[in-house]
């Protein structure tokens, strides 16, 4: 077995592990005193993203035990996201995977510390969705590092930039009118599963496929691009709707 395949099958049993835990224990009733209101539906279940929220406490507390700020998770998320552009830039792409995932764990601290403290703020919000958009663009820098050779390739790497950046600013738009649109299919967390899991499963899809390193990564990139301009049309007509003429 190739080794990143080795790695993630572990990091799948660990998952399935705790989710049955979880799914056991008085937590998964229990109500998440940091949720966001203004999150939106995630596309895997309410299930999994409060396993999510659940296995990633025991950070949470140590996080406020240190002291550590809101603002040193933004940063985290930043620098990991550039981590993966020059991983990605380098082919390294497994390694860049998780980078990309741990980026996403980072950016879903942020917000948690922030509520748990009582930091949370107009300017820190401002800094999380932007500093979000510096990390998501690092990561797509380095990915047309990768594939600079092919022009569909750097296509497909376009439209899926700047769809990711259409769906948050369509977002940030529609709330600066007093309409908030969370609805849609390739929010955030999606985008960095399906980027993140791509770059990691990329060795060994490529290969069965029989084609050489980024075929499998593109063909989740592709999907990627389609998925984001789809939810920033649906989200530009859904607000439009209901603004005033």
């Amino acid at each position: 077995m190739r080794p990143e395949l080795a790695v993630l099958a572990a990091a799948a049993g660990g998952a399935l592990a705790t989710m049955a835990v979880f799914a056991l224990s008085p937590a998964r009733r229990a109500e998440d005193e940091l949720e966001s209101p203004a999150r939106g539906n995630f596309v895997l279940g309410s299930f999994v993203r409060r396993w999510f929220y659940w296995s990633i406490r025991p950070a949470e507390k140590a996080s406020l035990a240190l002291g550590l700020s809101p603002l040193f998770y933004n940063l985290l998320g930043v620098l990991l996201g550039a981590a993966a552009g020059w991983l990605f830039a380098s082919g390294r792409f497994a390694t860049a995977g998780w980078a990309v995932l741990l980026s996403g764990a980072a950016d879903a601290l942020d917000g948690r510390i922030a509520r748990a403290r009582g930091l949370a703020s107009p300017r820190g919000a401002f800094l999380d969705s932007t500093l979000d958009r510096f990390a998501e663009v690092a990561v797509f820098v380095g990915l047309a590092v990768a594939f600079r050779a092919s022009g569909p390739a750097l296509a497909i790497l376009t439209a899926a930039l700047g769809g990711s950046l259409l769906v948050s600013y369509a977002r940030a738009r529609g709330e600066s009118q007093g309409v908030l649109c969370t609805l849609g299919v390739m929010q955030r967390a999606e985008r960095l599963l399906l980027v993140g899991f791509g770059a990691i499963l990329d060795g060994g899809g490529s290969a069965l496929a029989g084609r050489g390193q980024g075929a499998f990564l593109l063909g989740v990139l592709a999907l990627t691009a389609a998925g984001t301009v789809a939810t920033a049309v649906f989200r530009t007509v859904w607000i439009a709707r209901r603004l005033p003429g």
